[in-house]
């Protein structure tokens, strides 16, 4: 009794190979490519200038990390914020205001402020920060 062989076929390539080949390329253009949407038109962010001298004269508003806050060193809720603010303006057109926030105060806050110094036309608005330290994020 002879046993018979079956057949030899040809060899198929493996899909795997190509399946990993597939893979990488994915990888490699959502790593590349940007999840972010882009402006139409260019747009060149601000450059902060710490490390300069605090600018004299002005009045300066304090905001806590709770949102309290203080106009030159007063407690102030916010409607009277806002007449106090009104009257340094009619005082001197040309005052700075600085704005000296909690670093844990929320922007929530603070952003409201500036457009309400914009409001009542202070041209100068000064935004107090701390340097961090160099090649920090």
């Amino acid at each position: 009794m002879k046993i018979r062989r079956p057949a030899r076929g040809t060899v198929g390539e493996p899909i795997t190979a190509l399946i990993d080949v597939v893979f990488f390329l994915l990888v490699f253009f959502m790593l590349i490519g940007r999840m972010d949407a882009t402006a139409p038109f260019e747009v060149s962010p601000p450059v902060a200038q710490t490390g300069q001298d605090l600018p004299a004269g002005g009045v300066t508003l304090s905001v806590s990390d709770r949102g309290n806050l203080a106009l030159d060193g007063t407690l102030l809720s916010r409607d009277a914020l806002n007449t106090k603010l009104r009257a340094k303006h009619t005082e001197n057109s040309g005052i700075r205001l600085r704005i000296n926030a909690h670093q844990k105060a929320e922007l929530r806050i603070v952003l409201p402020l500036v457009s309400l110094a914009e409001e009542i036309g202070f041209d100068d608005i000064v935004l107090i920060v701390t340097p961090g330290e160099r090649g920090a994020p």
